[in-house]
């Protein structure tokens, strides 16, 4: 703890640095519309906590290929469509895109509208193809 102390005290500076960083770091996630969760975390969410997933992705894309029971709202048509999602506003919803990139903005609409259980499925749909998970056509 002493050598702690002493680092800290010879390089004060550089925690500092340290310090301001992390916290910009935390503010930034807390701000992205959710959680982050991977595909077993999102698993466990659908089975054990009857998490609603939405799938922000084209509905072209969508088609091609989306998790069992999933909901497509494409990002450019969510804030016209709040209305369709009203009746899961107790339940968890786990946001999904094609790479995880657009789930951070869906979400932070959604926030603003009063949906507080929010999840991103990091990596999006490939990360969980990866993962060799069940789609639907």
């Amino acid at each position: 703890m002493d050598q702690l102390l002493e680092f800290v005290d010879n390089h004060w500076m550089l925690c500092s640095a340290f310090f301001v960083l992390l916290s910009v770091f935390i503010r930034y996630e807390m701000s992205r519309g959710g959680k982050g969760v991977h595909c077993q975390e999102a698993v466990n969410l659908i089975n054990h906590e009857n998490a609603i997933v939405l799938d922000v992705r084209p509905t072209k894309e969508f088609n091609k290929g989306h998790i069992t029971d999933s909901i497509n709202i494409p990002h450019n048509l969510l804030a016209e469509r709040f209305v369709e999602l009203d009746k899961y506003k107790e339940q968890p919803i786990i946001l999904v895109c094609a790479q995880g990139h657009t789930t951070g903005a869906s979400g932070q609409l959604l926030r603003k509208q009063g949906w507080e259980n929010l999840y991103r499925l990091t990596g999006g749909i490939t990360a969980w193809e990866e993962q060799r998970l069940p789609l639907a056509n």
